[in-house]
């Protein structure tokens, strides 16, 4: 199983944002909802092998975690907009303490960025994807991999504590700095040739 992790520092908590603004009014969702896109989509196919998590930090409802399964979505198309209905509806729902499905194979809870990384650990091997890391090709990487990316900001020092805390894998994809959408279909790549 590949998961990405991806901390949406001002993405909305809450389902009260217009499809239309997800770039503005949402607090940059548009950048998650490009994640979602790129960690399931193939050509013809979505990955049934993925899994996603949007740890949402925008607005007075958070936080809130969005969880997508690729091996029971269903109802998810290609475009931004769609997509953005299926997490807005997730996260209209009343949540309390426990993880609820709004629809087949989108989830959303209140869990923190600390909740899903504490949790994901447990079974998973953490990489976090940072610039100053090793070589991603030079990597290995076990069937049941967990990746770490932000939004259009950096973790912040609090988030990199927490995380590093864990003693993740630290991981570089190149010698740039690329969009999160892009990280994930880098990733995706190199776990394909991989045979991962």
């Amino acid at each position: 199983m590949r998961r990405f992790v991806v901390v949406g520092h001002k993405a909305a908590s809450s389902g009260n944002f217009k499809l239309e603004d997800m770039a503005g009014g949402a607090g940059r969702l548009d950048i998650l909802i490009r994640c979602i896109n790129s960690a399931f989509f193939l050509s013809h196919s979505i990955r049934k092998d993925a899994e996603i998590y949007l740890v949402m930090l925008g607005g007075e409802d958070a936080p809130k975690t969005v969880r997508i399964v690729g091996s029971e979505v269903k109802y998810l198309n290609p475009d931004e907009r769609s997509t953005g209905a299926l997490v807005r509806n997730a996260l209209m729902m009343d949540v309390e303490d426990r993880e609820m499905r709004s629809s087949p194979g989108i989830y959303v809870s209140r869990d923190s960025f600390y909740d899903v990384i504490n949790r994901l650990s447990a079974r998973s091997k953490i990489v976090y994807l940072r610039e100053n890391g090793v070589d991603v090709q030079k990597a290995e990487f076990p069937e049941d991999v967990t990746f770490v990316l932000s939004d259009n900001q950096d973790l912040t020092s609090q988030e990199d504590d927490t995380l590093c805390s864990l003693n993740p894998a630290i991981c570089s994809l190149g010698p740039y700095s690329y969009h999160a959408d892009h990280c994930i279909i880098i990733i995706n790549n190199e776990l394909d040739r991989r045979g991962v």
